[in-house]
């Protein structure tokens, strides 16, 4: 298992050998410290801790190894972008970007009444939330809220290019979040 942690910068395009082009989404992947090493027997369960950034804004994260993980790593061990190749398969988590309080059109695609008939001011409204006989709104019903500010979780997606010198990694996609975003990179 391979795991590192980096942000999130822009998207670009990047032209491979054969003359295609693949969408790419550039991250900065400095160097982590494995700052604790979990074990089974006297932790409870199998993880790596490892730590990121500046000291004042230092970000540890928690790396859980299932049973068939094997990692060569210990306490103080430095990590960087080139335990990656290109062509890995990873899985990238990361923070999407918030959107704020919104409205049912925006939030689930609702398609909001017509404007004929007599509705002047309700275009974008959701229309009825109950049905006949009953006194309150089911649950699960889709309404207006918050929305974004998820952690989404992309899996099988590719690494496309690794830049030791400069700490650049291209992973082939787009990934969720704004730029400056804390990302972690798994392969298993």
């Amino acid at each position: 298992m391979k795991f590192i942690l980096g942000t999130k910068e822009n998207m670009a395009e990047y032209f491979q050998e054969n003359g295609s082009v693949v969408p790419v989404t550039v991250l900065t992947v400095k160097p982590v410290t494995v700052t604790r090493v979990f074990e089974k027997e006297s932790d409870g369960y199998a993880a790596v801790q490892v730590s990121f950034g500046k000291e004042k804004k230092k970000k540890l994260k928690e790396f859980r190894l299932k049973s068939s993980d094997t990692v060569n790593v210990k306490k103080d061990d430095n990590l960087d972008v080139s335990i990656f190749v290109p062509g890995d398969k990873v899985q990238v988590s990361s923070i999407s970007k918030g959107k704020g309080f919104q409205g049912v059109v925006k939030r689930h695609g609702f398609h909001g009444g017509p404007r004929t008939h007599g509705q002047k001011h309700s275009e974008r409204e959701p229309g009825s939330i109950g049905g006949g006989l009953r006194t309150h709104v089911p649950k699960g019903m889709r309404m207006a809220g918050r929305m974004g500010s998820d952690r989404i979780t992309q899996k099988n997606l590719q690494v496309v290019f690794v830049d030791k010198e400069n700490e650049l990694m291209l992973i082939k996609g787009a990934i969720a979040g704004r730029r400056g975003t804390l990302v972690e990179i798994v392969n298993r």
